[in-house]
């Protein structure tokens, strides 16, 4: 392979180094700790598509694409298979019940797409949790920073976690293959040609979403063992003439890509989900909820609700103006609302029960957004929540918050943590209690453990 270096004072060359040769003995505790807490999470969410006809469908071509025997788990159908086919099974399982976390600079989740790639790698090549933990760490470090680097115009049009998603399952693959950083520049290069992800499906409550995950966590370890073959990829991927920036946004920054590495941990950064709907829908509904539990409102004196939001809201929210399934509901920000005032929160539960609803529809029609200049400035680094409640009785009600519950001043304990991880195993039967359980304590053991061969009992699933 050829390793000449076109530019080593490049941001990209200064992010392929990192990537290739971060090892745990680099990394703060307090990331590694965040870094288990973030697994816990996505192994919970994971679990929590088991039987969603988007997942499923794309588990069984990952079946049939994949052996039927393997060292790699696909988490739901507890069976072994090769890292491609469980990688692509996993992302797209993690991505469904929209509780996977979410980093708000980059307007990127990037437990999906990493920590498929990394666990299903980790266990087909026997590597220690210490590895494993280390790879996702490079995996979020840079994926966050290239979602940074596309900026707010490429989230307009552009899935960022189907795009940046590509070189994040990369860079966590190619850790752990142990990749030069020569190598894992190809790898790149191979991963960011593959990048895809449109919003588009939002508008027709397609299944896209979860095929956006499973194919940038897919595609980017396959780029990095390609890239372990001697497959070249393009060196200037993200600013060259013909790159990622060039054709995916408007607004990119390559200063981005290397960020204070190694002393900026973008990973604690992250956000948790604890209302089980889009991000964007968060700041507003925890507005709403202090509106109601401050002025001690009943549903029925509530006339009107206006969100003041930022634009990514609008461009993302917008189109789902009537939603006609479960998971179109969680990307409407007036069911959101609706369930968040008849109910007190909007989990899985709760959509699964009443997104169509009567008295949810009627309440949806009653919300608006608007665009908020204060909101919109301060977005994506600070996703403000305010709203306006109008009453029956002709009262205007103002509400804010700063920092929606599961971000990172405003953060899930483990205990929390923990709690949501069981509630979500219990969702769709993909875990007993006493099994996650389980799960819970070895996670918490893992920067000290091997990796497990299986983290879920085999023949006990579906």
């Amino acid at each position: 392979m050829d390793s000449t270096p076109t530019n080593d004072n490049s941001p990209t060359a200064a992010l392929t180094a990192f990537a290739a040769g971060l090892r745990i003995d680099a990394i703060p505790e307090p990331v590694l700790r965040r870094a288990e807490d973030l697994f816990l999470d996505w192994f919970a969410s994971a679990l929590a598509g088991k039987g969603a006809l988007s997942v499923e469908a794309i588990a069984r071509f990952a079946q049939r694409i994949g052996p039927s025997e393997g060292l790699a788990e696909v988490l739901i159908h507890r069976r072994g298979t090769s890292p491609f086919a469980a990688a692509y099974a996993n992302a797209a399982a993690s991505h469904f019940a929209e509780q996977d976390d979410v980093h708000n600079g980059a307007v990127f989740h990037p437990a999906t797409v990493v920590f498929p790639a990394a666990l299903a790698v980790a266990q087909e090549l026997g590597r220690s949790g210490a590895e494993f933990l280390a790879a996702s760490v490079a995996g979020y470090e840079v994926g966050i920073r290239v979602g940074e680097f596309l900026g707010r115009s490429h989230y307009k049009v552009f899935h960022t976690t189907g795009t940046a998603g590509t070189i994040a399952a990369a860079a966590a693959v190619g850790n752990l293959l142990r990749l030069t950083p020569e190598q894992m520049g190809h790898a790149f290069g191979s991963a960011g040609t593959q990048s895809a992800g449109l919003w588009e499906f939002l508008r027709d409550a397609a299944h896209s979403k979860q095929l956006h995950t499973a194919h940038a966590s897919s595609a980017g370890l396959a780029a990095a063992y390609l890239a372990a073959e001697g497959l070249t990829g393009a060196r200037r991927i993200f600013d060259g003439a013909q790159g990622m920036a060039a054709g995916m946004s408007q607004d990119a920054d390559p200063a981005r890509l290397a960020d204070r590495l190694g002393e900026r941990w973008a990973l604690p950064e992250t956000s948790f989900k604890y209302h089980a709907s889009c991000r964007h829908t968060h700041p507003a509904a925890d507005a709403l909820a202090r509106a109601i539990s401050e002025n001690h409102l009943d549903v029925a004196a509530i006339k009107r609700v206006t969100t003041l939001v930022h634009q990514g809201a609008i461009d993302v929210l917008g189109p789902v103006t009537d939603p006609q399934t479960v998971h179109q509901a969680k990307f409407s920000m007036g069911t959101v609302l609706a369930l968040i005032a008849l109910e007190g929160r909007a989990g899985l539960n709760e959509f699964d029960a009443r997104f169509n609803d009567p008295a949810v529809v009627a309440f949806r029609q009653r919300v608006e957004m608007v665009l908020d200049e204060e909101v919109d400035r301060a977005y994506p680094q600070r996703w403000i929540g305010k709203v306006e409640v109008e009453t029956t009785d002709g009262r205007v009600l103002a509400a804010r918050v700063d920092e929606p519950k599961g971000d990172p001043g405003n953060t899930l304990s483990r205990t929390e943590l923990e709690a949501k991880a069981l509630a979500l195993a219990a969702y769709r039967g993909g875990a007993s209690e006493l099994e996650m359980r389980s799960v819970i304590r070895r996670v918490w053991k893992l920067a000290h453990s091997p990796m497990p061969t299986r983290w879920l009992p085999v023949g006990t699933g579906s």
